[in-house]
């Protein structure tokens, strides 16, 4: 009996033991290059999102300083206005003051006699229905100045709690970034692709750019340029890119303006098919999550995503979701 029990006690206590040790076994199970990168793609995706909305409210931010330059230029002469109307009005107050004081009794005693005191009346009359006038226009001038005021206030108070917005949006981006970092170090020994002389030069070393005249081939030799230089979010250029930034410093290369944002991007292009695609135009990825620029023969060059350089691949290196010609 009593070896009886002495062989149950050891079988629960090993049992236990495997228990506990089986999941301690799996938990320090490093992941394997392949699931890593898996989860850098899915992270990668998520990320660029987010960067995305970023570049997209610093966009906002850009027009609503703009807007808030207008207003400024235009308070400057309503205020200016304004000051002259108090001055105008004070005027009128003293002549009007020093007419009235002359009595009718001076009036008819004065040369010219009651004729006199006609003119002078309807000089006052004149008087009254101007200074009424320059009241009104003070009073407009001012409604006027406020109402640019409160527009201007309101367009700041928004700016402030989208500079928040964008301060809390940008440390949320490096700690995942630093995450994002430390699982490519552990899939492939280093946080970044090196930056070689043979990156930069495109598929094959020493590749040019192809000969597309007009700003397209401006914008298509910019691209060309930027080939092997890192991904760096919210960047547009010239040491780093993220997408967007590198279709937009293409063209403005060229001498247009896009903003730095795909989904706008997709806003301020000509929608075209697949069969016109020529050098220079855009193609849109990832439910406008990503944009690379078409530079010919069924190639585009785009910045990928966070450690990756810019690099030159094949239009369907994912499924495209649309394409566009810079107007």
């Amino acid at each position: 009996m009593s070896s009886l029990r002495n062989s149950l006690r050891a079988l629960v206590t090993a049992g236990l033991a495997a228990v506990l040790i089986a999941p301690a076994s799996v938990a320090r199970a490093e992941p394997t290059p392949a699931e890593l990168t898996r989860r850098i793609e899915k992270s990668s995706t998520e990320l660029e999102r987010v960067v995305e909305s970023y570049n997209k409210l610093t966009e906002d931010i850009k027009a609503n300083k703009a807007a808030a330059a207008k207003l400024a230029a235009r308070i400057g002469p309503l205020e200016a206005q304004t000051a002259q109307s108090r001055a105008d009005v004070g005027s009128i107050a003293v002549t009007a003051y020093k007419s009235g004081r002359l009595d009718t009794a001076n009036a008819l005693l004065s040369p010219g006699g009651p004729s006199n005191l006609l003119d002078r009346l309807d000089t006052l009359d004149q008087l009254s229905r101007q200074r009424q006038q320059r009241i009104a226009s003070y009073t407009e001038n001012q409604r006027l100045l406020l109402d640019q005021k409160r527009r201007l206030d309101a367009t700041l108070t928004k700016q402030g709690a989208q500079a928040k917005q964008l301060a809390a949006g940008r440390k949320r981006i490096e700690k995942d970034l630093a995450e994002l970092y430390e699982m490519r170090r552990q899939a492939y020994g280093r946080a970044t692709e090196p930056s070689t002389p043979k990156a930069r030069s495109g598929a094959k070393s020493g590749e040019k750019a192809p000969a597309v005249s007009g700003q397209a081939g401006t914008a298509v030799r910019y691209a060309y340029g930027a080939l092997g230089k890192p991904y760096v979010w919210a960047a547009d250029g010239p040491d780093g890119y993220d997408c967007s930034g590198l279709t937009s410093a293409a063209w403005r290369a060229a001498g247009k303006s896009l903003p730095h944002n795909t989904r706008m991007q997709w806003g301020v292009v000509s929608h075209i098919s697949r069969s016109e695609l020529r050098p220079g135009d855009l193609v849109f990825y990832s439910d406008l999550g990503h944009v690379a620029i078409y530079v010919g023969s069924g190639q585009v060059i785009h910045a990928p995503t966070f450690g990756r350089n810019v690099e030159k691949r094949d239009v369907d290196l994912m499924r495209p979701y649309g394409y566009g010609r810079v107007r």
